[in-house]
């Protein structure tokens, strides 16, 4: 039983009890964080260590990024690439064999497959790369990148923006879990002058309509917030809520991915600051108050010098990490040694595992199939072997 903190505030004490909390209540908790912030860690790490132990996980990836060709502008990313950039990539069927192979030379576990929002619809040179290939589509190159992850022994996780009903129940045959960040549930980031004007695939009602899609066909989703591209708390609050709602009816939301924004340079964005540190963490924190069981990660890479101080505050998992491939989305950071970060998880207290890119808890969300060919790998708890990811 975690004991109530001294501090006069009705809402958090609610939450340590494990009692669930309104919007209006994390609100509350947020307006009191600027005077009583340590205590409100405090109370996020103490949920963390209930529910998740002294165990932190980590997924060892590598990262195939597909097509970064997208039909949307967002004036933050700098994945986006446009035709004759020097970073565009348009894999061939022969580029996604030897990453795959290359990878399970490197004991890399997932396959994490990344596209821009399809970039057929856009783009002639994106349309004639499909045809050489022998593919209609975007979805249908990524199911056949996903049966050629699986057959090397790998395990796909597909990120490729808002894919229809249909496209998801086709790639849940091969994809042990799937991904779409919420980013920020506010339709005022969408108005002209604001980060989503130009992304009408990042249209909140059109991002939770693909979860809860996802729900009604039972596929463990990683999602997760942008935090700092001009959001108020109350905002990343109602986001908070948003996938604690589809959640709620569902139960398959696996992940929340807290990200910090670091501004690019070749983006319209590029003169807005990084995301500030505290602010970062008490929304790491709110996020474990609002969700006690919830898996959260925050990405080591962006917090390059203060990634462990956030095992303090509520988060129980790294995310993915390539010994192979750099991070794409955010290139400018590198992703730490898998060895340093076991180090630093340990000194913090915790122990570091591998996970498959699916949580332990989620398995039965998974067709036999897939479980089986997870078999070999499996250290019997869900977890992956230990003697096969060192």
């Amino acid at each position: 039983m975690l004991s109530n903190l001294s501090i006069s505030c009705d809402a958090l004490n609610k939450a340590i009890e494990g009692k669930e909390i309104s919007n209006e209540e994390a609100y509350e908790i947020f307006n009191i964080s600027k005077y009583e912030s340590e205590k409100i860690f405090d109370a996020a790490k103490k949920l963390r260590n209930k529910n998740h132990g002294n165990i932190v996980t980590f997924s060892k990836k590598a990262f195939f990024n597909v097509v970064n060709l997208c039909r949307d502008t967002c004036s933050y990313c700098t994945y986006k690439a446009d035709p004759g950039e020097s970073k565009l990539s348009l894999m061939s069927i022969k580029d996604v064999q030897n990453l795959a192979n290359l990878a399970k030379k490197y004991h890399c576990v997932e396959a994490l497959f990344v596209t821009g929002e399809r970039p057929e619809e856009r783009f002639d040179i994106a349309r004639k790369w499909l045809k050489e290939n022998g593919f209609a589509n975007t979805v249908e190159y990524l199911i056949f990148a996903s049966e050629t992850a699986l057959a090397e022994g790998l395990f796909p996780h597909t990120n490729a923006g808002n894919l229809t009903k249909n496209e998801l129940k086709e790639l849940k045959k091969s994809n042990v879990s799937m991904g779409l960040m919420i980013e920020n549930v506010s339709e005022r980031l969408t108005e002209k002058g604001m980060p989503h004007y130009l992304a009408p695939s990042k249209y909140p009602k059109e991002r939770l309509k693909v979860l809860e899609n996802a729900g009604e066909l039972g596929i463990p989703m990683t999602t997760g917030i942008l935090v700092g591209i001009g959001e108020t708390p109350y905002e990343i609050i109602d986001s908070i809520f948003a996938i604690k709602k589809l959640h709620d009816k569902y139960g398959h939301i696996q992940e929340i991915i807290l990200q910090n924004f670091h501004p690019k340079h070749d983006t319209l964005m590029k003169s807005h600051p990084s995301a500030e540190e505290n602010y970062f963490k008490m929304v790491v924190a709110l996020t474990r108050i609002i969700l006690p069981k919830m898996n959260i990660q925050i990405p080591p890479n962006l917090s390059p010098n203060s990634y462990q101080s956030f095992l303090s505050v509520g988060i129980n998992d790294w995310g993915g990490i390539s010994p192979l491939t750099p991070d794409y989305v955010n290139p400018e950071f590198s992703w730490p040694e898998i060895k340093i970060i076991e180090d630093n998880s340990s000194k913090a207290g915790y122990v570091l595992k591998a996970r498959f890119p699916i949580y332990p808890e989620f398995f039965d969300f998974v067709n036999s199939n897939l479980k089986d060919k997870m078999l070999e790998l499996n250290d019997g708890t869900n977890l992956v072997k230990e003697g096969y990811w060192r």
